[in-house]
């Protein structure tokens, strides 16, 4: 993998404290940006499309952006949180680059990272711990631009420790074959920065100097599925994203992203999020 394509831009969202007694239960959060945790005390489950994770004391947990997961938790814990939105622009994210593990033990180090971050930034705790109060189009844009209005000093420190301690579960990571990757990483770059248009699989595989039934399995052995599967998901993931973040009528998404059936559209997004577009804005919506 290139140095080139992993630089990214990490905005911290959320950051805080937060003691629970049995009151961290929430199914199918969803949403666009990535959560890390660390356990002080106690313990729960992250429950995600993979399998269950125990969370344990002095452990970092990462559930990237999109991932579908639920919390259950019924006796004491206590944990930080951090709530993250990775900035990538028209490229995949880091966490389609590389398998990231989900658990890494904490050191002194990372701790006093984490305890930092919460000093320069504390302002950024949540009031309510319902993912859907936090999930919404108001918090999430006012929290992007509260970094980026923030002082120079405070938002470079801020983007080194996001990066510190995400790069200790890259150190972890798996990363893609080497001479495979770089033909596929081609066309993931493509996808994204075509997105609202139509993506033909014959060109991706003219892309790649193959043939359309060899690249489609070359693109599933690298991606666990076909280009056209990833294709739809990275297109309802932005839908998420512009009917969070931009506000735009469902109409006016599926258009931007080249569905011009809306029942279409309709469908694809359900099948993927579990829930209507009108019902994600709706419930997206302060």
């Amino acid at each position: 993998m290139n140095k080139e394509d992993i630089k990214r831009d990490f905005i911290l969202l959320n950051a805080g404290y937060a003691s629970h007694n049995a009151d961290w239960n929430w199914k199918n959060v969803c949403s666009p940006f990535v959560r890390i945790h660390f356990v002080k005390h106690g313990t729960a489950k992250i429950i995600r499309e993979g399998g269950m994770y125990e969370l344990k004391e002095n452990h970092l947990y990462l559930t990237p952006s999109y991932i579908k997961h639920a919390y259950e938790c019924d006796g004491v814990l206590e944990l930080y949180y951090l709530h993250i939105y990775e900035d990538s622009g028209k490229n995949p994210s880091i966490f389609e680059l590389a398998s990231f593990p989900v658990e890494i033990t904490a050191d002194s180090l990372i701790i006093r990272l984490i305890e930092r971050l919460i000093e320069i930034n504390p302002e950024r705790g949540l009031r309510y711990y319902d993912p859907h109060s936090y999930d919404n189009s108001a918090t999430l844009a006012d929290n992007i631009a509260r970094q980026k209005n923030s002082p120079v000093a405070c938002e470079l420190e801020t983007q080194g420790i996001l990066k510190q301690i995400i790069s200790r579960f890259l150190m972890k990571a798996e990363y893609k074959n080497e001479p495979v990757e770089k033909r596929i990483l081609k066309t993931l770059h493509y996808i994204h920065k075509n997105i609202g248009e139509t993506v033909d699989l014959d060109d991706l595989a003219e892309m790649c100097y193959l043939t359309k039934d060899h690249f489609i399995r070359l693109f599933k052995k690298e991606m666990n599925c076909t280009p056209g599967k990833y294709i739809t998901r990275k297109k309802i993931e932005t839908a998420q994203l512009r009917l969070l973040i931009n506000g735009m009528t469902i109409k006016d998404t599926a258009y931007s992203l080249g569905f011009d059936n809306i029942s279409y559209f309709t469908r694809l997004f359900k099948k993927i999020t579990g829930e209507s577009p009108g019902d994600y804005k709706k419930k997206t919506q302060p």
